[in-house]
Parts: C-alpha cells; structure tokens; sequence
C-alpha cells in the first residue's frame, strides 16, 4: 500500500464529509495528484440494476481521478438508511477490516492518494466490537476531522477529537464546513475552534459551493499541503 492515505471523520451525521472528501479529492488533482476516494462502509443504498449504490460513494467515484471500481470504493453497501451496525445484520453480514484493508490495497495500487471517508460520527458502531474509528486504526491512517459549523461545534468538535487521540490515531488537523450558512458569531466560533483544538485548521469551506470550485477557490490549500508533506 503505497499510496498516502488520509482519513476524513466527522463530529456527527450530516456534517458534511462527503463534501469535504469531494473537495480534497479536487485539490489534490488540481495539484497534480493522482488521488481517489473510498467509502468503506455506508447505509442508504439504492437498489440499481448493478447493485446497491451510495449516494456518497458515487459522488466519491466521480470525484476521483483515477475513478475506482464501485465495489473496491464501497465494499459495504447497505439499503436501509440506518446505523451501519443495524444495517449490517439486518443484512447477515460481519463487517471485517480485512476486507476494507483488501480494497484499500487495490486502490492504493493506482492511485498517489486515497481519501477514505467514514460512516457517521467516529464512534458509531460498526458491529458490536468494532466502531468507525477501527477503520482508520486498520489501515493507519492520519485523521481530518470535518466540524460542521452550527450551534454545538465546538462541543462536539472536543469529544470527537479526544475519542480520535484516546484511539492513539494521529489528528492531521480539522476542517470547518458551513453547514448552517445562519450560524450567529460563526467566526468567533471558529476562533475558539482554533484555540482549544490541539491539531491545525487546514480550511474552512462555504456553504453552497460545489465541491470542485470550493477546491479551485484555495481553501484546501493547507490541507494539500499538509498531506504532501507527509513521508
């Protein structure tokens, strides 16, 4: 597995790391990086004549450049829109990092960098021995947490950032996405995000932009940077 890798986490469901992960997956390719994205895990599928398909996965697909095979981008695929733990046995199935390392190492093969996106917050279950920060640890991977900016970030941003370094997982840094374009002192938020952070802010994206202009805009610029920078 060659390829640098990074993981993109999020403080809860509907923060936004598909858009973040989209947005990263432009900005490395506008810099000359052959970069893919993967979705180990995700619910809410749609039944298709070609089989389950996420939603989010296929924006990651579509994204990447080289565009991974479907079933190496979400090796598990579930139809119910509910915790991936449900999901899993109400479809028989046990959720084995073996398999995601597997995938993971395929694409590594093609690719210079790979942005794995997680499946809702960093402790939702994944079974009932695993939860979402075992993917990470499987395939040791640094950590971008992605902070939706709304009421109650900086509470959330704190518990999931001392869940990803009690996991021993290296926290790269954070990234802020305006999820709530109405948020009050949204600034003095992200300053105080910045303070009592222990990992750098590498961007803050707008509300409403599609994830290749907020890419060319610059404001992955840090996080790029910070991912090329790594041996």
């Amino acid at each position: 597995m060659s390829a640098r890798g990074i993981f993109i986490a999020g403080t809860d469901t509907g923060v936004g790391k598909t858009f973040v992960s989209c947005a990263l997956l432009h900005a490395l390719r506008d810099a000359g990086v052959r970069a893919s994205g993967m979705k180990p895990v995700a619910s809410g599928c749609e039944r298709t004549p070609l089989g389950l398909r996420n939603e989010d996965a296929l924006a990651l697909i579509a994204a990447s450049d080289p565009q991974p095979d479907y079933a190496l981008c979400n090796p598990y695929a579930f139809e119910p829109a509910i915790a991936p733990h449900l999901a899993a046995a109400n479809a028989g199935v046990q959720i084995e990092p073996a398999d995601i390392e597997a995938a993971y190492a395929q694409l590594a093969a093609r690719a210079d960098c790979l942005v794995v996106e997680g499946v809702g917050g960093w402790m939702v279950p994944l079974s009932d021995a695993l939860d979402a920060g075992a993917i990470p640890r499987a395939l040791k991977l640094p950590v971008i947490l992605v902070v939706g900016l709304r009421l109650g970030c900086i509470n959330h941003a704190r518990l999931s950032v001392r869940a990803i370094q009690d996991d021993g997982c290296e926290l790269l840094g954070w990234i802020g996405n305006t999820i709530d374009p109405a948020m009050e002192r949204r600034e003095d938020n992200i300053e105080t995000l910045r303070r009592v952070l222990p990992a750098p802010c590498l961007g803050v994206l707008p509300h409403g932009a599609a994830p290749a202009q907020a890419a060319r805009d610059g404001a992955l610029a840090r996080a790029v940077h910070a991912i090329r920078a790594r041996p």
